[in-house]
């Protein structure tokens, strides 16, 4: 490869990223809209998102109080007033809260939010505040 040819090569690489430096924040979700949506209002929400091999997930996503633990599941009331039972996988990761670590020690009263697949178990309870 010549000289002025690598020289070339290399300008079109910096301006390229360059450009996706300063652009990033505009090909994004405006910061507004991502918390309007999934935002402390947020009851329940499903996300479908598809992977670069075409395989779609489904994710479930619940907002809300625990009512009742009992081994397997928690059930969540929600802000709209309904209640859901959600299963548990027994080793699902908890998080946000120092004093909470362990699915044995959710409790009625913790406000949490649970991610799951749909038709799954869920794998991963964020504490957001206690009763």
């Amino acid at each position: 490869m010549s000289r002025s040819r690598f020289s070339l090569l290399v300008c079109v690489l910096v301006a390229v990223n360059a450009f996706f430096w300063l652009a990033q924040g505009s090909f994004a979700l405006p910061r507004a809209m991502i918390d309007r949506f999934f935002g402390p209002r947020m009851i329940r929400a499903e996300v479908i998102l598809q992977a670069p091999g075409g395989v779609v997930n489904d994710f479930r996503l619940d907002r809300g109080v625990i009512t009742a633990v009992t081994p397997g599941s928690i059930d969540l009331r929600e802000r709209d007033g309904s209640t859901v039972t959600i299963p548990v996988a027994r080793r699902a990761r908890v998080a946000g809260s120092p004093s909470v670590t362990t699915v044995a020690q959710l409790r009625p009263g913790l406000r949490v939010l649970v991610v799951h697949k749909a038709n799954a178990r869920a794998n991963l309870i964020q504490v957001e505040a206690s009763g």
